[in-house]
């Protein structure tokens, strides 16, 4: 594993996530009390034993750089090698058109270039999961392939994965076709958007691209050229969510209060990092009422909590009660309010008596800093 390096790419679509992203990317949305979207896709690396990892963002990315740090929350500290955040280069002729990842991967290609590894992982941010590259990486050795996609086989794609690549796959695993999962039917081969190929490939891929402009994004250069590169699928088994819409966010939320489920998620090829904040643990007081919740340290319950997930420093005052609900950092539920349904963003306000309640597949989301 130390010849490879991994390519966070940030160029997800937020069109049906907009409400989360107003002031960040999806990679910085946070998740499961304590973390961060982003921390999935890096925990996976440095659980490979990837040393060299680039994060190439897009834009707002200030609370991501914020969370990221040094990188020492994933051992990526270091003098040789580390964690590099590459952020858009804006020239005054470009300013405000947005020309997809492979310009920017053309801006910072100094840094592929300079890298000593000789292979490369490309993901995208918004893939939940807990993967082993290794396994991967000896498979696509193995086939001798040009490049290794990691995918998995959903029996659920009328309802999850929406708008994700899925893949046409022959008997000895090779691809053939690639198209989209607008929930027609069921089953699907669902793209991980995860590419495994040596770093020689990836250069030459955004050099023809930047030269040509035949494409904007990575992955549509590989979509699009199946047939000219050897490209195999890599099947995954493991527990896998797309965060690309405040449905699927709200969803795989909700699920990560199964204990069997976060245990995998967060175990079973290697714990899952974030930043650490040193907090004290959450309060609970003798009118507060908790069930089936996960509750992060620095909170005060005076409530009560059912089927949620409480941040850091969340306050639910006396009487108030929250259900189904997602309530990030320093938000405050005051006296007898109600909240349903709802994502409240960080350091948000719900006064006293007010009554908030969404649908089960449609939550309310109120942005934040705001007072209700």
């Amino acid at each position: 594993m130390k010849d490879y390096m991994g390519i966070i790419n940030l160029s997800e679509r937020e069109d049906n996530i907009k409400e989360l992203t107003y002031n960040r990317p999806i990679a910085a949305i946070p998740i499961a009390g304590r973390y961060r979207i982003i921390d999935f896709a890096l925990s996976n690396m440095v659980n490979s034993e990837i040393s060299n990892v680039g994060i190439f963002t897009q834009n707002k990315y200030r609370a991501l750089i914020d969370h990221l740090g040094t990188g020492k929350a994933w051992d990526l500290d270091r003098k040789n090698d580390g964690l590099f955040v590459l952020n858009p280069v804006f020239n005054y002729y470009t300013l405000g058109i947005y020309r997809g990842d492979i310009e920017n991967f053309k801006n910072h290609i100094d840094y592929v270039h300079l890298s000593k590894q000789k292979n490369v992982i490309v993901t995208s941010s918004n893939m939940i999961c807990n993967v082993d590259y290794k396994a991967a990486i000896h498979y696509h050795t193995e086939k001798n392939a040009d490049i290794t996609v990691l995918y998995k086989k959903a029996n659920d794609c009328a309802e999850n994965f929406q708008y994700c690549n899925t893949y046409i796959i022959d008997n000895d695993n090779k691809i053939s076709a690639v198209d989209i999962n607008t929930g027609k039917t069921d089953e699907n081969n669902i793209s991980m958007e995860m590419f495994i190929m040596s770093k020689s490939l990836f250069l030459d891929i955004v050099h023809t691209c930047s030269s040509k402009g035949d494409y904007d994004y990575f992955k549509d250069a590989i979509h699009k050229n199946i047939g000219k590169f050897k490209v195999y699928g890599y099947e995954y088994d493991g527990y896998l969510a797309c965060i690309n819409s405040i449905q699927s966010y709200f969803k795989t939320s909700m699920q990560l209060l199964d204990m069997k489920l976060s245990r995998e998620l967060f175990f079973k090829n290697g714990l899952i990092y974030t930043k650490v904040k040193d907090e004290a643990p959450t309060k609970y007081t003798e009118n507060a009422v908790v069930s089936n919740s996960l509750l992060a340290n620095g909170s005060m319950i005076d409530g009560t909590v059912e089927n949620s997930i409480i941040f850091r420093g969340v306050r639910v005052r006396k009487g108030a009660v929250v259900k189904n609900s997602i309530l990030m950092q320093n938000s405050i539920v005051e006296e007898d309010a109600l909240v349903r349904n709802v994502i409240l963003d960080k350091n948000v306000v719900i006064t006293q008596n007010k009554q908030l309640k969404g649908d089960d597949n449609y939550p309310i989301v109120i942005e934040k800093k705001a007072i209700i």
